[in-house]
């Protein structure tokens, strides 16, 4: 036996209402906190990759032997890395607007 369609459509209805209270919860719930830690984990993962991989930029600070070591972990991000270490910053992008 199957579901009349108006069953079936209802049932869609309510399934997309449930995901969009959802989505409203969790976006004032917990949303600015998981894009604060996005934005501490990225600013991290620089940090670090420019300990190991300075002297790529001219800042010898760790010795090339422990960098090799670590090289095929960071190859996947290094253009990015290069690009976002180079990329012209403002004033406003130091400041954090949490008010």
């Amino acid at each position: 036996m199957k579901p009349s369609p108006s069953v079936y459509h209802i049932a869609q209805r309510l399934r997309s209402f449930a995901r969009a209270v959802g989505e409203i919860i969790y976006g004032a719930t917990i949303y600015e906190m998981v894009r604060d830690l996005q934005k501490e984990r990225g600013r991290i993962d620089r940090l670090f990759v420019l300990v190991v991989f300075g002297d790529l930029l001219g800042v010898p600070i760790l010795p090339p032997y422990y960098a090799l070591r670590l090289l095929p972990y960071v190859v996947p991000s290094i253009q990015t890395w290069k690009l976002s270490m180079l990329r012209e910053r403002d004033l406003t992008e130091l400041a954090d607007f949490d008010t």
